[in-house]
C-alpha cells in the first residue's frame, strides 16, 4: 500500500511538471502563430470570430509537436526535484527498488506515447482540416479593410482594386477594379462571356455584404477581342463572388491519415479525395507525414529510459553534478535525430526502416544497460 502511494506521488509530480511545461510551450508558440494569423483579418478580410476559431483549431498541432520535449523536461525536472528534496534517499533507504521506479517512468512514457499517436494520427489532421474548411466556407466580412487607399490591392484572387481615398463616411472615392477571372459576370449581365472586365466609378461603399458603385462605366473584352463599354449610375456586386488568395484546399498535414495511407498504397477510391497527394508526385511527402505521425511517438519511451539514468548515484561528485546535463543532452539529441531523420524517411526504404527501427532496437539495449548499472550500484553499496 505504501509503495503504491509512492508510485502515485511520483506519477503526479511528473504529470504536473509535464502539463505545466507543455502548457507554457504551447501558449508561447500559439501566441506567436496567432499573431501571424492576423493577416486573415488585415489582408484577407475574415471576421474576428473566424480568426479566433482558426487559431484555436491550430492548438492541437502545436501540442503534438511539443509533447516529446515537454515530457523529457518533465522527467528531468521531476527526478532532480525529488533528489534535491532528499526524497529519493528516503525511497532508497525504505527499500524501494530503483528498477521499479525506472519501470514506472517507462510505463508513464508508454501512456504519453499512446496519447501522442492518437493526437498525431487522428485529432491534429482533423482539426487542421476543420480550420481549412472554416476559411473555405466563410464569407468575407471586412472587404473595406482589405482595400487600401492610394495603392493597388491584389488580395482578391484575379481581381485588382485601386481606391484613391476614403471620406469620413467610409465611402471610397475614385475606384478602379480589374477583373481577370470573369467573377463579376454573375452579377453584371453585360459582361457575360467577357475574358476580362475593367470597372471605373467615382464613388462606392460596402453595404450589406455588397459593393455598391456610383457614376462609372464597365469596359469588357470578350474572347474575340471586342471591347464593350457600359455606363451606369448605380450598380451592386456581391462580395460572395470575391475570393482571397488564402489557400483553401487542404495541405498534406491537414489530410487524414487514412487518406494518406490510401494515397501511399495507390488506392484511389471514388469516395476519397486525394487531390493533395497523388501517389506519382508526392510519395516522399506522404511517407514523411505518416512517419512523423506514427514514428515520432516511438522515441518517447526511449528518452524515458535515458532519463532513468538520473536515478543512478555515484561517489564521484563531478558525475552527480554533470549527470543532469549529460542525460538531458542525450535525450535532446535523440529528439533532434528523430526530427532530422523524419525529413529523410521518404527518400528511400532504407531511411524509412532506420527511422522506425532505431528506437525499437535501441530501447532494449539501453534498458539492459540501465539494469546492469543499477545492479552494479547495489552491489557496491
Amino acid at each position: 500500500m505504501l509503495k503504491n502511494k509512492i508510485y502515485n506521488y511520483i506519477a503526479k509530480e511528473i504529470a504536473k511538471s509535464f502539463i505545466t511545461i507543455l502548457f507554457t510551450f504551447t501558449a508561447i508558440a500559439w501566441t506567436v502563430r496567432a499573431v501571424n494569423f492576423l493577416d486573415l483579418m488585415v489582408e484577407d478580410g475574415y471576421s474576428v470570430g473566424i480568426y479566433l476559431q482558426y487559431s484555436l483549431f491550430n492548438l492541437s498541432s502545436i501540442v503534438t509537436k511539443f509533447i516529446p520535449l515537454a515530457f523529457l523536461l518533465a522527467l528531468i525536472i521531476s527526478v532532480l526535484k525529488l533528489e534535491r528534496n532528499q526524497e529519493l534517499i528516503v525511497l532508497w533507504t525504505s527499500g524501494v527498488n530503483k528498477i521499479k521506479i525506472a519501470n514506472l517512468l517507462l510505463l508513464i512514457a508508454l501512456f504519453v506515447t499512446i496519447i501522442q499517436i492518437f493526437l498525431a494520427l487522428f485529432v491534429t489532421p482533423s482539426t487542421l482540416n476543420l480550420s481549412r474548411d472554416l476559411l473555405r466556407n466563410s464569407n468575407l466580412m471586412q472587404v473595406s479593410s482589405i482595400i487600401k487607399t492610394g495603392d493597388f490591392s491584389d488580395s482578391f484572387k484575379n481581381i485588382t482594386f485601386y481606391v484613391e481615398k476614403k471620406n469620413d463616411k467610409g465611402e471610397m472615392i475614385n475606384i478602379f477594379i480589374r477583373d481577370e477571372s470573369n467573377s463579376l459576370s454573375t452579377i453584371i449581365s453585360e459582361t457575360d462571356g467577357a475574358s476580362n472586365t475593367t470597372i471605373v466609378a467615382k464613388k462606392g461603399l460596402i453595404l450589406q455584404n455588397k459593393l455598391v458603385l456610383f457614376d462609372g462605366f464597365f469596359q469588357s473584352q470578350d474572347k474575340l477581342g471586342k471591347i464593350k463599354n457600359v455606363n451606369f449610375k448605380k450598380t451592386e456586386m456581391a462580395i460572395d463572388n470575391f475570393s482571397t488568395r488564402t489557400i483553401t484546399s487542404p495541405k498534406m498535414q491537414e489530410t487524414s491519415s487514412y487518406v494518406l495511407l490510401q494515397c501511399l498504397l495507390n488506392k484511389n477510391y471514388s469516395n476519397i479525395i486525394i487531390a493533395n497527394c497523388p501517389f506519382s508526385k508526392n510519395k516522399k511527402e506522404v511517407v514523411q507525414n505518416l512517419s512523423r505521425r506514427l514514428g515520432m511517438p516511438l522515441y518517447i519511451p526511449l528518452i524515458s529510459i535515458i532519463a532513468s539514468f538520473l536515478l543512478v548515484y555515484k561517489k564521484e561528485k563531478k558525475f552527480n553534478f554533470l549527470k543532469k546535463y549529460i542525460f538531458f543532452l542525450l535525450g535532446f539529441f535523440v529528439l533532434i535525430f528523430a526530427e532530422i531523420m523524419v525529413r529523410f524517411s521518404g527518400i528511400s526504404l532504407t531511411n524509412f526502416i532506420i527511422y522506425f527501427l532505431f528506437p525499437i532496437i535501441l530501447m532494449p539495449i539501453i534498458y539492459i544497460l540501465l539494469l546492469k548499472t543499477i545492479m552494479s550500484e547495489s552491489k557496491i553499496q
